[in-house]
């Protein structure tokens, strides 16, 4: 909107757009908390994955197997640390521990 110098307009324009930016930032962590509870097992190891993060996993049989995630797959993941890689079921791993 052109406010064309008057005083009125430039204020009721500053007002508009502060108030467009809280709504906008108020908008904006309100997606971030849903996609927070949203996110499954699946999506925490995906972006353990993108930053190549040393991980400590627990599985459902008390093994405990460390290293870099190296692949994610819908029902699978891969660890590799120096003695080899290990593939596990998803289902398997109840704990994920980023160092």
């Amino acid at each position: 909107m052109e406010s064309n110098g008057h005083p009125d307009l430039v204020r009721i324009g500053r007002v508009l757009r502060e108030r467009m930016d809280r709504t906008l930032e108020a908008e904006m962590e309100a997606a971030r908390a849903a996609a927070r509870r949203t996110r499954a097992l699946r999506d925490v190891l995906i972006a353990i994955e993108d930053r190549a993060s040393r991980v400590l996993l627990t599985a459902v049989d008390g093994s405990l197997h460390a290293g870099i995630i190296t692949a994610v797959g819908s029902d699978h993941l891969e660890v590799s640390n120096a003695a080899g890689r290990r593939i596990l079921a998803l289902v398997h791993v109840v704990a994920v521990e980023e160092r």
